[in-house]
């Protein structure tokens, strides 16, 4: 099995093995470096998230679900 790595957030690093609850952690990462860069990949997410939302608010008929 591959190693998973997470982000702690009580003790702001990457872990290997938490000692954390799940509530207090990100991941799992498939790498250290991925666990450390957790806020460049949050942060991406949040873009692409708000675009998608920014195009669906712009839709033709005011946006959202069709609810006929």
């Amino acid at each position: 099995m591959a190693d998973e790595w997470y982000w702690c957030l009580t003790h702001s690093r990457a872990e290997l093995e938490p000692d954390c609850p799940a509530l207090d952690r990100l991941g799992p990462y498939p790498s250290k470096e991925a666990a450390e860069g957790w806020r460049e990949t949050n942060e991406a997410r949040e873009e692409t998230w708000k675009a998608q939302d920014e195009a669906w608010e712009g839709d033709d008929d005011g946006g959202g679900p069709d609810e006929s």
